[in-house]
């Protein structure tokens, strides 16, 4: 009978057995294509020597094809939790040297098994994809490990924080996952994400694509929108994951951390008066007032390379984290269209989930107007926006720095879409459509329509007239725009709105 020492040692060996993954020449192969084994990824991502791995000796079932002779140290994927800056998290990252990163059933109940513990601990839910796909050999198994790895990202949906790396091939149903997940980064050059790949398109379409215009990292980050966020490499990559989370509740009833910033909430800054050129049409950078506005002039944006006519991303005010909606005059005029639609209205329903305000910077002179757009569908794009806007109910701040015409300055969060404070600069314009437009309809034929035009530019390209209505609470110099902000979130921070008990609405996907 073997003693304690000798059960102690055969448990240290298959440690190793797994620790080693797929292998010396695997893990080389690995590190010559530019990427990082998974235990790798997995120590880079979270503070030193707090990962806990769960599950190590779990292995597949499979008797088809020979499989009962291969062992896959870990089943492919390595799986635990850790922490993040101190905050407790969850991970699961495949290891491509193990059989290629390919998931099975048991592959597949490791992954569903952290996603439980996040919620029941209500931790952030990090998964790190570098796979082969299904594996083959396990057929209508392996496809049911994904089925169920869909369901737990649906039920996990707006309960913790669930964020997708790829960090090397997706394809097939395995890119389904992280299109469920809250946040996807994308790895340049060593990461692909697509349905079906460069071979099965030249055979059906006769289409030539390589796998990286197909589905690469800039491809899906700025035409399709898919991916969020781009990294350089896996250290860029696992180092952005780290700093998204620090804006980020740990899970949908607790608030962001406040961190303290340094940053004086008093502070006013004189350039924000002389922002806005004298002539209306002429575009300036938003990017500039947000800088201005927020603590150390720090936010990371989403959704960067994608609808970049808008702007979204997360700042700190006052230590506190909040959601920026921005249009952005340098780009397309700043008028909203169908991918802008989509991009924020996503944007505001993840803030809306996790207790994060929303502070919308308004400069918007319409929808785009074309043949394009009408035939994809920026009605029911559009109406997003007025959807997640009314849904939400986090504190929301509108400020009107320029422009805000008709249905798009509703669409940007006015007060009758629940903005709980409206704040405009002098130079607003708040109307239904462009003064100089509305004029020429409304003194169409009039001998003196010149003198009119002119009188009717005067008396309502300003916000005076929505504040005489009551739309816009406050006009305040732009100057002070960071402290008037910041005492309007105070004001908010005990704000509480219920709505009328249903299953849930029907958003105009």
């Amino acid at each position: 009978m073997a003693s304690i020492q000798e059960k102690i040692e055969l448990m240290k060996k298959k440690q190793a057995k797994v620790l080693a993954g797929g292998g010396e020449k695997r893990i080389e192969k690995q590190h010559a294509s530019g990427k990082k084994t998974a235990r790798e990824r997995v120590d880079l991502l979270l503070d030193p020597g707090t990962f806990v791995e769960l599950d190590q000796f779990v292995t597949h079932r499979c008797t088809n094809f020979g499989m009962e002779k291969k062992e896959l140290p870990g089943e492919g994927v390595v799986t635990g939790y850790g922490t993040v800056e101190g905050r407790l998290v969850y991970v699961f990252a495949q290891d491509f040297t193990v059989e290629g990163g390919s998931l099975g059933e048991m592959h597949a109940a490791k992954i569903c098994k952290v996603a439980d513990l996040a919620v029941k601990m209500g931790a952030p839910i990090i998964g790190i994809n570098d796979s082969g796909g299904a594996r083959i050999q396990e057929a209508v198994d392996a496809l049911a490990g994904y089925g169920k790895i869909f369901f737990k990202n649906t039920l996990t949906s707006g309960v913790v924080p669930q964020i997708a790396a790829i960090m090397g091939p997706c394809a097939g149903g395995a890119v389904y996952s992280p299109a469920l997940m809250d946040f996807i980064y994308m790895v340049k050059n060593t990461s692909q994400m697509f349905i079906t790949g460069p071979q099965v398109i030249k055979a059906v379409t006769n289409e030539e694509v390589t796998a990286e215009q197909l589905g690469g990292a800039m491809t899906h980050n700025s035409v399709s929108g898919v991916a969020h966020f781009a990294a350089e490499n896996d250290e860029d990559c696992l180092e952005q994951i780290r700093r998204l989370i620090s804006f980020l509740p740990s899970n949908n009833m607790e608030p962001a951390p406040i961190v303290e910033t340094g940053d004086d909430p008093e502070r006013t800054d004189d350039s924000l008066n002389t922002i806005c050129p004298d002539n209306s049409n002429m575009p300036y950078d938003m990017k500039s007032v947000i800088e201005k506005i927020v603590d150390n002039g720090d936010y990371y944006e989403v959704h960067q390379y994608y609808a970049q006519n808008i702007i979204t991303c997360f700042a700190r005010m006052d230590g506190q984290t909040v959601g920026i909606i921005a249009n952005q005059p340098r780009v397309m005029a700043g008028c909203l269209d169908v991918n802008a639609s989509d991009k924020s209205s996503r944007f505001i329903r993840f803030c809306d989930a996790f207790n994060i305000p929303l502070l919308n910077l308004v400069d918007v002179p319409g929808f785009l107007p074309g043949t394009n757009q009408e035939y994809g569908g920026i009605i029911r794009h559009g109406a997003k926006m007025l959807y997640a806007y009314s849904e939400a109910t986090v504190p929301k701040i509108t400020l009107v720095t320029r422009k805000a015409y008709g249905g798009s300055y509703l669409a940007m969060c006015s007060q009758d879409l629940g903005a709980d404070q409206v704040i405009a600069w002098p130079q607003a314009e708040i109307a239904v459509m462009g003064p100089a437009g509305a004029a020429n309809i409304i003194f169409k034929g009039d001998p003196d329509s010149a003198k009119k035009t002119e009188e009717y530019v005067e008396n309502f390209a300003n916000p005076y007239q929505a504040a005489a209505r009551g739309f816009v609470d406050r006009v305040i110099e732009p100057k002070d725009s960071r402290p008037e902000i910041i005492n309007a979130l105070r004001m908010l921070s005990t704000k509480r709105e219920s709505r009328p008990a249903k299953r849930h609405g029907n958003i105009p996907l």
